[in-house]
């Protein structure tokens, strides 16, 4: 949309054409591109119109409703699969339902930018590829390296979203921020969709227990299993078409927890001390490490792109940098402790996915660390920040696609 407002700046019949088909979209990409065309005469005069806009629930095209349905028919046919088909669950579920969720958020963007297939033609061939080294992999739920790769998968066709999403453009800096932003609306628009749901379910339940017809069974096994992986796609279409709908939750959600979260890694390393617990050699205190390094990790990203903004009190950006250099701390102790496991226990495939991860974890928490801190000083501006938050993003996926497809080989398959 962005880019088809500068396209059209001086063509007021196809800018009021692409206003009316979508105002709260309209509205969101022109506030976006407003300060690099604001010397403009026709600019300003949509500056002005819009400035006063309040923004309606927009449910969208009948097309966009149709696309929705007949991807929800898809994947509520993939997801009743193993039972047509007498596949074991096991065996079906841990594999492809990646497959099954993510690609229709990808061919939604799809659908709505027009993208032509020549910039899909690698998108494309990545996913098939996937979906067959996946279903091939030996039948051994207990293989580390098959736990890796069904771990690793979904995050790789997260990535292939994220490049699609920005256009299938491997440099747009700002697509990327855009993405991460989109993701904090699309949690919270799939919670409220999933609370609707429940409440649904619960009363739809208990009704027909009223007059003694068990229907849990059948319930959970057909609607629920079918339906639940459509739910981010639904929550794609309602941000997509209405971005200022839960656009105003998000920013509050981190700027509330950003600062409690710090507080609470502060307590949690002072704790950590205390205890006298030892990440060298209790794995099971290792992987809570971790898990918190990463529960930390998403909420700075996010964190960041709310933060950053013009609008962020010093107090908010003060809170970001603690937060930042918090997680460093947490995660140099997570390394040290995984290459002393490495050193004393030998290579394993467990033991070099989490070591890859956290070092690169750690080079952007110290490439982000370090624009806050130009921020805060007055030399870095925003951009740099944007940049520095998504650069590791590309790093990230080529990790996860050698942890997905090479280290099965590597380690023979165990």
């Amino acid at each position: 949309m962005e880019n088809r407002i500068k396209e059209n700046l001086h063509k007021p019949e196809v800018l009021e054409n692409l206003y009316r088909a979508n105002p709260a979209v309209f509205t969101v990409a022109f506030q976006q591109i407003y300060p690099d065309v604001q010397s403009d005469i026709a600019a300003q005069f949509w500056y002005e119109r819009l400035r006063g806009v309040q923004s309606e629930i927009t449910w969208g095209n009948l097309r966009d409703w149709v696309f929705v349905g007949i991807v929800a028919l898809i994947v509520a046919f993939f997801m009743q699969m193993p039972d047509l088909f007498s596949i074991s669950h096991d065996f079906y579920y841990p594999r492809n339902i990646a497959f099954i969720v993510l690609p229709g958020m990808a061919g939604f963007f799809v659908f709505k930018q027009g993208l032509p297939f020549q910039r899909l033609l690698w998108p494309v061939v990545l996913l098939l590829f996937s979906v067959v080294f996946v279903n091939l992999l030996p039948d051994n739920l207990s293989s580390n390296t098959f736990i890796l790769t069904c771990l690793h998968v979904p995050l790789l066709m997260w990535f292939l979203v994220g490049y699609i999403f920005s256009g299938a453009q491997r440099t747009e800096v700002k697509k990327r921020v855009n993405f991460l932003r989109f993701h904090g609306d699309l949690l919270v628009m799939s919670a409220v969709i999933l609370l609707a749901g429940g409440l649904f379910t619960a009363l739809t339940i208990n009704l027909f227990n009223l007059i003694d017809i068990k229907i849990e069974d059948f319930y959970f096994r057909y609607l629920v299993l079918s339906v639940l992986p459509s739910v981010p796609l639904l929550a794609t279409l309602l941000v997509h078409q209405n971005p200022t709908l839960v656009s105003k939750i998000s920013p509050v959600i981190a700027r509330i927890f950003t600062p409690l979260v710090t507080v609470m890694l502060i307590l949690f390393l002072c704790a950590f001390i205390y205890s006298g617990k030892d990440p060298y050699n209790d794995r099971e205190f290792l992987l809570i490490f971790n898990g918190i390094l990463l529960g930390v990790m998403a909420l700075l990203l996010f964190s960041v792109s709310e933060s950053t903004k013009d609008s962020a009190p010093t107090f908010q950006r003060f809170s970001l940098v603690a937060l930042a250099c918090l997680a460093i701390v947490n995660n140099g102790i997570a390394l040290s402790a995984i290459a002393f496991r490495l050193y004393e226990l030998g290579f394993t495939p467990n033991r070099v996915a989490v070591l890859g991860s956290n070092v690169l974890v750690l080079l952007n928490l110290i490439f982000v660390t370090r624009q806050l801190l130009g921020l805060l000083k007055g030399q870095k501006n925003l951009d740099d920040v944007e940049a520095g938050m998504t650069r590791f993003l590309p790093y990230y996926a080529i990790w996860a696609a050698v942890v997905s497809f090479v280290f099965p080989f590597v380690f023979s398959f165990q």
